[in-house]
């Protein structure tokens, strides 16, 4: 068993925060990764596992299995979340990991409805909620794990490689997308292509579970459990005693979830189903902007040290209400590389002020008794009702409205609630953590 990290030396302590940060980080990984990839592969897989002969129908039944594993985040937020408050950060996050990679691997070898009917959606829909349950756990978890080992006045730059790590994951899961697309040929790439990357995301399981098995518990959550301040309910404490600032929490998030999906998954998809440009074209975009939110994101951590959260993240809201119309006019009316581009990388600018700021942001909004449960349901909450189900209400805004611009307005709704919700908070900028 390791020791526990609040009885170190400041030398082993640093050995053991690199070991945190790197635990997480294949998790955090996992997560977006997961994500991604089933984004960037609605296509392929609405021909692989729903009836042919409707593509919208096809493409609207993809996205909703892709939402519904975003319903199941707060039910796993809850549920682990609680875990993870009354028996430590390490052991819910050992469970998560093995939650994910099980989910991730069974999704690339489901075989297709043509071979198996119905079974085939119902196979890739209990998948999804296994890893919407297990995500649900895994980002406030990490957020915690992170933020609670961090050194004194560097919580932003070390919660950031949470995002930072789930980022890669993103960038990981553009980049394989984009490789498949370009060097396997078209049937190739629908027939089992698009398989490869959910199997390679199943083998790094082992790796995270091992890491996560090795690492010490948290400082502060020791601390908590030496002075018996571990609570028998915590999502019930929670609500009681900072059910504001959990509204507040839920408030602020909701706009980069909404950004990131529709501007990486639905954009994406939508270029190269709807606008038919190559695969390749709008997925090297999608590489691209990835790229741009990890180089990013470290340094608006660290900036957030010296600034703030609260400036970093309120930019980001007000950035998206202003620009985000501008960009999707000049995404789809533009139809062409450099435009998409252009798009996406502005839009991954305003991304990586979210991105810098929002592990630090919540964990440091709520003690140590409660903070696994508190922010990890208001942030899955926002997620679930903004951002797991963006693709669905992109696609069928677009459909009702016949107006391709359509999701701007969605954008543009979310970023005036992140904004009024983070004007409504005060700065938590090194709040105690206990």
């Amino acid at each position: 068993m390791s020791q526990a990290a609040a009885h170190l030396s400041d030398m082993e302590l640093a050995v053991v925060r690199r070991r945190a940060i790197l635990s997480c980080a294949i998790g955090n990984f996992f997560e977006l990764f997961d994500f991604t990839i089933y984004g960037f592969f609605a296509v392929p897989i609405s021909q692989a596992f729903f009836p042919a002969g409707n593509p919208v129908f096809a493409m609207l039944s993809t996205f909703a299995t892709f939402g519904v594993a975003f319903v199941m985040r707060p039910v796993g937020a809850i549920v682990l979340g609680a875990y993870g408050d009354k028996m430590g950060r390490r052991a819910a996050l050992v469970i998560t990991i093995g939650m994910m990679a099980t989910a991730t691997g069974v999704t690339g070898i489901i075989p297709t409805y043509a071979v198996i009917g119905a079974w085939a959606p119902i196979i890739l829909l209990l998948c999804r909620m296994l890893q919407g349950f297990s995500t649900g756990g895994e980002w406030g978890g990490a957020a915690a794990f992170l933020v609670e080992y961090s050194p004194p006045g560097k919580r932003g730059i070390t919660g950031s490689w949470q995002q930072f790590s789930t980022q890669i994951g993103s960038l990981s899961g553009s980049i394989s997308a984009f490789l498949l697309a370009t060097l396997l040929s078209h049937e190739a790439f629908y027939a089992w292509g698009w398989r490869v990357p959910f199997i390679f995301g199943f083998l790094l399981g082992p790796v995270g579970y091992y890491l996560r098995k090795r690492v010490a518990e948290t400082p502060a959550f020791e601390r908590t459990v030496d002075a018996h301040k571990i609570e028998r309910s915590p999502l019930a404490v929670a609500f009681r005693d900072y059910g504001s600032r959990m509204f507040a929490a839920f408030g602020l998030s909701i706009i980069g979830c909404i950004a990131n999906f529709v501007f990486v998954i639905y954009l994406v998809s939508y270029a190269i189903n709807t606008m038919h440009l190559p695969a390749s074209v709008p997925l090297s975009c999608a590489v691209v902007s990835g790229l741009i939110v990890v180089v990013l994101t470290p340094f608006v951590g660290a900036l957030s040290d010296r600034i703030g959260r609260r400036p970093l993240i309120l930019a980001c809201a007000v950035l998206n209400l202003v620009f985000d119309y501008p960009l999707f006019i000049l995404a789809i009316h533009g139809g062409t590389f450099g435009t998409l581009l252009l798009a996406l990388s502005c839009n991954a600018v305003f991304q990586a002020m979210y991105t810098g700021t929002i592990p630090s942001i919540l964990a440091e909004m709520f003690p140590t008794r409660v903070r696994y449960t508190a922010l990890s349901l208001s942030y899955g909450l926002a997620v679930m009702l903004f951002g797991g189900f963006a693709p669905l209400i992109s696609t069928f805004l677009v459909s009702v409205t016949g107006n391709p611009l359509a999701p701007a307005f969605y954008l543009m709704a979310g970023g005036a609630f992140s904004a009024a919700a983070i004007l409504s908070m005060k700065e938590y900028l090194n709040a105690p953590l206990d």
